[in-house]
């Protein structure tokens, strides 16, 4: 464990004082008083002493209700509800009890991690080469990956006490309360490092006191102004030797949203990045949430980590977590790969819904779908299809839910005509079949329309050369006729799609037709069953495999 700072028995003696002193002055007044009641007592002759014991329990049952009576008084109407308190309980690392090994498919933050409690560990060695401990680490990443669970085990693996508040618990109405439950916060630190050796802060969701600071004449953003400012004079005021305070703050926000004097060297120090898992972090995550249930022997772990990329380590354990309850409503006595399947969807695209709709209305949802699987299945370079459906789920009639085959961080011009194509292909299925269209197309055509606009004005993906990210500059900055060419070209790639859309699903309209029967008699369709038809025609499609 390195060398480490035993704190004397005189340093706790003092912090206990302090937080207790007003108790124990209460109860040496209550003994003395006491003491004092009875030698006066003994001092008085017999008749007196006997009215004075008789009129004790009326005197005592009198102060006891107006006790009770200023109490409720002062909690009402004078207390109004505890502004400016930040009494925060500490707890021990012993009681937290999660180390790095209970921290599954996060190996890389969890090596940068380990660097930090050395560095704790190790504060006197640091210290006497000249150096300091780190006062600030910062995580950044997406909700779910496990940003709370790393500090509680830098904590646990320290052996030092933890202190955990949210972003939300020093926002008030009211200006300067924030700012003093920041100093109340770090005092109560201060003392259990000077106590203990070492104390850790924890801030999640640090995004809502670090927003970057906004200053107008008008005076707005006057709290969350003073609540930062005092967050950065405490950590600039954790020098002290004796008090090492390590601040620990969390955000699903990127850093750019975050104040630059939080992120200058001296405040947060160090900062780990946490990503969501790969496909090996997956499996692993997936081997350590199903060893919690009873499954089936058959369930390919591979296979579900691939069906799963993007997913975050809470959402996993949500799958396996739901897919036990499914189980249980399906009469299964052990957790089954199409249990697990049911849960996905569940999370993904909600509960299904039968609809009381005509055979038409069905039908021509039916044709919207295929025409988005087709065109899926057979044209996008970077996804597949995980399922086809006409049940309605969460507003919309049908759905056809795409599949990423791996993680992939950057994407290229053909991955968005790709996308545009698929989302054009369901007004154009039903165009061909009905040559008419319905409103179930207004969401594709948002999804399209957004696609082509971001890759005309923001990432120089038009075809007329004209490049730059023209949505950082504000539009009256930019002239009439350079919007216009911007603007044709966006149109020119919708139209561009269009053709070749409804040049592909003519060419393949037996598959169309094919897919409609098929969803009209099952509702649902999973990738097996989809695979199998077009294995049907000839174009079977060995790419992805979920």
């Amino acid at each position: 464990m390195g060398n480490k700072v035993k704190p004397s028995f005189i340093r706790r003696l003092k912090i206990y004082w302090k937080y207790n002193w007003l108790k124990i002055s209460i109860i040496f007044g209550i003994i003395l008083l006491v003491y004092l009641a009875y030698v006066g007592l003994m001092a008085m002759e017999p008749f007196y002493r006997r009215m004075t014991l008789a009129q004790i329990p009326m005197t005592l049952i009198l102060t006891a209700l107006n006790a009770v009576i200023f109490v409720f008084f002062y909690s009402t109407f004078f207390k109004t509800q505890g502004f400016g308190n930040m009494k925060k309980d500490k707890v021990k690392a012993n009681k937290i009890n999660i180390t790095f090994k209970d921290i599954i498919g996060m190996e890389e933050t969890k090596k940068e991690a380990m660097e930090v409690v050395n560095l704790m560990r190790d504060r006197l060695k640091v210290k006497k080469i000249g150096g300091k401990i780190i006062k600030g680490l910062l995580m950044v990443g997406p909700p779910g990956c496990g940003k709370t669970y790393i500090a509680k085990a830098i904590a646990t693996e320290a052996g030092v006490p933890f202190l955990s508040v949210a972003g939300s618990e020093f926002v008030e109405v009211f200006v300067g309360v924030g700012a003093s439950r920041v100093r109340k916060l770090f005092n109560q630190a201060r003392e259990l490092a000077y106590s203990e050796g070492c104390c850790i802060i924890f801030i999640d969701e640090l995004d809502v006191i670090g927003k970057s600071r906004s200053f107008s004449y008008l005076g707005g953003g006057g709290e969350t102004n003073s609540t930062l400012n005092q967050l950065l004079v405490e950590m600039d005021g954790l020098g002290d030797n004796l008090q090492n305070v390590i601040v620990i703050g969390a955000t699903n926000a990127g850093e750019d949203v975050l104040d630059q004097a939080l992120l200058r060297p001296g405040r947060f120090d160090r900062k780990i990045t946490v990503t969501k898992p790969n496909l090996e972090e997956r499996e692993m995550l997936f081997e350590y949430y199903l060893a919690k249930v009873k499954k089936a022997d058959d369930i390919d772990i591979g296979r579900l980590a691939r069906r799963c990329v993007y997913k975050s380590p809470a959402e996993i354990s949500n799958i396996v977590k739901e897919s036990a309850l499914i189980a249980m409503r399906n009469n299964h006595e052990k957790v089954e790969y199409k249990d697990i399947s049911q849960a996905i969807e569940r999370v993904d695209l909600g509960i299904a819904h039968k609809l009381n709709q005509t055979d038409k209305e069905r039908e021509m949802t039916a044709y919207h779908e295929a025409g988005h699987l087709v065109t899926l299945y057979l044209l996008h370079p970077t996804k597949d299809v995980f399922k086809a459906s006409i049940l309605s789920r969460g507003g919309a009639l049908g759905v056809v839910y795409p599949q990423p085959k791996a993680e992939y961080y950057s994407f290229t011009r053909e991955t968005f005509y790709a996308d545009i194509k698929v989302s054009l292909a369901g007004y154009v299925a039903e165009k061909i079949k009905y040559n008419t269209t319905t409103s179930g197309v207004s969401a594709d055509f948002k999804n399209a329309i957004n696609v082509a606009y971001m890759m005309v004005w923001k990432v120089g993906m038009g075809k007329s050369g004209m490049i730059g990210d023209f949505t950082s500059i504000n539009e009256k900055f930019i002239s009439e006729e350079t919007k216009n060419k911007l603007n044709v070209e966006v149109n020119e790639i919708m139209q561009e799609c269009l053709k070749d859309v409804e040049k592909l699903l003519r060419s393949e309209w037996i598959i169309v037709e094919e897919f409609v029967k098929e969803l009209m008699e099952k509702n649902e369709l999973d990738y097996d069953e989809i695979d199998a038809v077009f294995a049907k025609y000839g174009k079977s499609n060995s790419r992805f495999s979920i």
